[in-house]
């Protein structure tokens, strides 16, 4: 593959990504939810359609593909994937980790909004990622199998430890 397929597929992955997290963030409750409160709505699309190249997305994509393996269960995982990657740099850019006022050019969403806004956006979006990962098309013992590395990644052996190993170290 060339440099220019390689930099053409990263470009629709992402465009791809960005149109199924649109519809994910949508205004649109599922069945059995209370309606999605606007503001907080507003502020999780804030974080997520910010643009981005969405590499974790397309490297998952890529690495399924390479396993045979395409469709839309493998858009929703990497949609998951892109879903914690938005809640940690929610929580990672609060006053109380690395007080950041920008991200990618716009206001962080604790500036555009609020601290505790920012809080609930980063807990909705993990907490969606889960649920956009449990609802794909692969069979069960794929998903389980997915969710607990999910888990495993994001929690305290992973992606939240490596954040309190840098805490630490201030």
């Amino acid at each position: 593959m060339s440099a220019n397929d390689l930099q053409n597929r990263l470009i629709a992955t992402a465009a791809d990504i960005e149109t199924m997290l649109e519809n994910l963030l949508s205004s649109q409750s599922l069945p059995g939810e209370y309606p999605r409160p606007d503001r907080l709505l507003a502020a999780m699309r804030h974080a997520c359609l910010a643009g981005g190249k969405r590499l974790r997305p397309f490297l998952l994509i890529e690495t399924a593909r390479l396993f045979d393996q395409q469709g839309h269960g493998i858009m929703r995982a990497a949609c998951a994937l892109e879903l914690v990657h938005c809640y940690s740099l929610v929580h990672d850019d609060l006053p109380a980790m690395d007080d950041d006022d920008l991200r990618r050019g716009k206001p962080t969403v604790h500036r555009q909004y609020d601290e505790a806004t920012a809080l609930l956006v980063g807990d909705a979006l993990q907490s969606q990622a889960f649920s956009v990962l449990s609802g794909g098309s692969l069979d069960p013992q794929r998903t389980v199998a997915m969710l607990s590395q999910l888990a495993h990644a994001a929690g305290s052996g992973g992606m939240c430890g490596g954040q309190a190993i840098d805490l630490d170290a201030v």
